[in-house]
C-alpha cells in the first residue's frame, strides 16, 4: 500500500468503537443535512504525533458514494491517505442543531471540543515507521496523571485485588533458590520423582486424535455431546436414564461448573435461598458462589480438636437451616480436609436433606482419584438421586485424568422428566452464551476417546488407581517418618484421611515456619498435598514438620 499523510480541516471523528462509528455517521449526516461540503483535502506536514489506531480506523470522505469509508476497508493495493483531524464537533454539537435547518449542525467558526478525549502521541521519523507507529511507555509519561481522560489517568483509582493464596505460594515457590525447597501446595499429581504426571491414556488418546486429524470447530454451547453422555455415565453409573433425566453441559472444569450451578440456582431457585458450604471448604467456593449474588453460610463440618469430622455438627446445621436451601457437598476426597462421611453417614445426610427440602449440590472433583474405585467414590451423589433429592452435580476431570490445563468438567442436574430436561437446557445455554459462548474441545476429546473404547478405559482405571495408592502410600510413610522424627503426636488421622490433601493440624505460625526456615510451601491453614511428597523429600519434611510442632498443640 502507498501511504500519503493529509490534514482533513473539516470534521471527522476518530472511530475506535461502534458507539463511536455511529458518532462519525451522525456527524456527517448532519453535514449533508445541511448541504456542507464533503471534507477538503489539503497536503501538509503530518503531526509530530499521532496514535497508530487512528491511522486504522479513521473514516474518510468517499467522494463517488458521498459517504464515509473506514481506512480499515481497504484492499492492499489501495493508496491509503492518513487523515489527521484537528478539530471535531462533539455528538452534541450535532444533537442540539440537527432539527434546525435554519441554523448550521455545526459551527465551524468556533473552536471546537472533540467527541472523545483522547491524545494520540506516538514519534516516528520517517515513511516506513510511519505505519508502524505505536503507543510506548515515554510517550505516555508526557500524560497529565491528573486527567481523568488520558490513559495514565484513567485507571489510577482501580485498588489492587488480594493475591490468589494458592498461586501467589506456587510463585514463591518457584523463585526459592533452596536446594531442598519443597511444594506440598499445589493439587496437581506428581511422580515418585517430582514431576507432573500424564497418564499413558491420555498420551495414547491424544495420538488417536492427531491420526483421526482433529477438527478445531466451535463446539456447541453444551459442549461435545458424545463427551458429556460418556461423563454422565461415568458419574451416574450404567443404569441411569440420562436420556429423560438429566440435563448436563460441558464446563470449564469443576470451577466452571461450580459458576454455572450458582447462576442457574440464583436465577431459578432464587437468591433467597442461602448455599451452605462445609467449615472449612476449598477456598474458591465461596468466591463463586458470591460472584453469583447467593448468600453463602457455613456448616460445621471439620472438628479441629479431635482432627476428625464434626458429623453432629453437621446435622446440626443442616438441620437449623431454612427449608429449601442449597447444601454444598464434597462428593468424595474433601478438600481441604480429606475427610469423608462413610457410607451409613451420607445416608443419614442425604435423609435429613430430603426432609428439610433442601437441595443438594455436589462437587466431584475427585473420582476415581481418591480411593482408587470410579464407582464407589460416586455412591454419595448416586444414593442421593435414589432418594429422590434434587442434586445438582460439578463434575471435574483435571484430578482423575490428569487433565488440569485443559479445563475439562461438566455439570449436571437431576430433572423431573424430558420436558423439565430441554427447559433447564435452555436456560444453560442462556447463561453459558454471554459468559464464554462454547467449551475449549481438546481435553474433552480425550476424555471422550478413553471412555469410549472399553480397553483404554479399562487401562485408564488401573492408571488412575495407581494414582490414589501411590498417595495412600505416602500418607502411610508420612505417619512413619515423623515417628522416626521423634514426634510424639498421634498423626493417625493423616492416614484415615483419604484423597489428595492431608489436613495436618498444624497452624498458620508453624506454616509459616516451615516457609520461611525450610523452604517448604503450603497453605497456612495446614492443608499438605500428599502428592508433592515422594521418597527424595519425606524424611526432610517430616524433620521439619516435627521440629515446628514440637511442644505444641496439633489440635485446636
Amino acid at each position: 500500500m502507498a501511504t500519503t499523510t493529509e490534514n482533513l480541516s473539516s470534521p471527522s471523528i476518530e472511530n475506535n468503537s461502534d458507539e463511536e462509528d455511529e458518532g462519525g455517521r451522525a456527524a456527517f449526516a448532519a453535514q449533508k443535512k445541511h448541504k456542507m461540503s464533503p471534507p477538503s483535502v489539503g497536503t501538509v506536514d503530518r503531526p509530530s504525533s499521532i496514535r497508530r489506531s487512528s491511522l486504522l480506523l479513521s473514516p474518510e470522505w468517499d467522494m463517488e458514494r458521498k459517504s464515509l469509508r473506514h481506512l480499515g476497508d481497504l484492499d492492499d493495493d489501495d493508496q491509503i491517505r492518513i487523515a489527521y483531524f484537528p478539530n471535531i464537533p462533539t455528538i452534541q454539537d450535532v444533537a442540539t442543531n440537527e432539527g434546525d435547518d435554519d441554523k448550521p449542525a455545526v459551527d465551524v467558526s468556533a473552536p471546537r471540543r472533540s467527541l472523545f478525549k483522547t491524545k494520540t502521541h506516538a514519534t516516528v521519523s520517517s515513511d516506513e515507521e510511519w505505519s508502524t507507529a505505536s503507543v510506548t511507555s515515554d510517550s505516555l509519561s508526557d500524560f497529565d496523571d491528573n486527567d481523568d481522560h488520558t490513559v495514565t489517568g484513567i485507571w489510577q483509582n482501580v485498588p489492587e485485588a488480594p493475591p490468589d493464596a494458592i498461586l501467589g505460594i506456587a510463585a514463591a515457590y518457584k523463585a526459592c533458590e533452596h536446594p531442598q525447597k519443597v511444594n506440598i501446595c499445589v493439587g496437581a499429581y506428581r511422580d515418585d520423582n517430582g514431576n507432573p504426571y500424564v497418564l499413558p491414556t491420555v498420551r495414547k488418546a491424544e495420538y488417536r486424535l492427531l491420526e483421526q486429524n482433529e477438527v478445531k470447530e466451535y463446539l456447541p454451547i453444551e459442549g461435545d455431546r458424545d463427551f458429556v453422555y460418556c461423563a454422565m455415565k461415568f458419574a451416574y453409573g450404567r443404569e441411569m436414564d440420562i436420556e429423560n433425566h438429566v440435563a448436563a453441559v460441558q464446563s470449564l472444569s469443576g470451577t466452571g461448573a461450580c459458576m454455572l450451578g450458582g447462576q442457574f440456582l440464583a436465577q431459578f431457585w432464587g437468591s433467597d435461598h442461602p448455599i451452605y458450604v462445609p467449615n472449612p471448604t476449598w477456598g474458591n467456593h465461596i468466591k463463586i458462589f458470591k460472584q453469583c449474588g447467593l448468600k453463602v453460610r457455613k456448616y460445621r463440618y471439620y472438628d479441629r480438636s479431635k482432627n476428625a469430622l464434626d458429623f453432629e455438627g453437621m446435622l446440626k446445621d443442616i438441620k437449623r437451616a431454612k427449608d429449601g436451601s442449597i447444601i454444598l457437598l464434597h462428593a468424595c476426597a474433601h478438600n481441604p480436609t480429606g475427610c469423608d462421611p462413610t457410607m451409613e453417614q451420607w445416608k443419614e445426610i442425604v435423609s435429613l436433606i430430603s426432609s428439610k427440602s433442601h437441595i443438594a449440590f455436589f462437587d466431584s472433583a475427585y473420582q476415581g482419584f481418591a480411593t482408587g474405585n470410579s464407582e464407589k467414590d460416586a455412591q454419595a451423589f448416586r444414593y442421593a438421586v435414589s432418594q429422590h433429592v434434587p442434586i445438582l452435580l460439578a463434575q471435574s476431570f483435571a484430578k482423575n485424568f490428569g487433565l488440569y490445563g485443559e479445563r475439562v468438567g461438566t455439570l449436571s442436574i437431576v430433572c423431573g422428566d424430558v420436558v423439565q430436561k430441554e427447559h433447564i437446557m435452555s436456560e444453560l445455554r442462556s447463561i453459558i452464551r454471554p459468559l464464554y459462548s462454547s467449551p475449549p474441545r481438546h481435553g474433552s476429546s480425550i476424555v471422550k476417546t478413553i471412555l469410549m473404547d472399553p480397553a483404554l478405559k479399562e487401562e485408564y482405571y488401573q492408571e488412575c488407581a495407581k494414582m490414589a495408592i501411590r498417595i495412600k502410600k505416602m500418607r502411610k510413610k508420612l505417619e512413619e517418618a515423623l515417628q522416626v522424627a521423634g514426634s510424639i503426636h498421634d498423626w493417625s488421622h493423616i492416614t484415615k484421611q483419604i484423597g489428595m490433601f492431608a489436613y495436618t493440624g498444624m497452624d498458620e505460625a508453624m506454616c509459616k515456619q516451615l516457609t520461611e526456615e525450610f523452604s517448604i510451601f503450603l497453605t497456612t491453614n495446614g492443608r499438605i498435598s500428599m502428592a508433592g511428597l515422594n521418597n527424595t523429600n519425606l524424611t526432610y519434611v517430616a524433620n521439619a514438620i516435627q521440629t515446628v510442632t514440637a511442644g505444641k498443640t496439633i489440635t485446636a
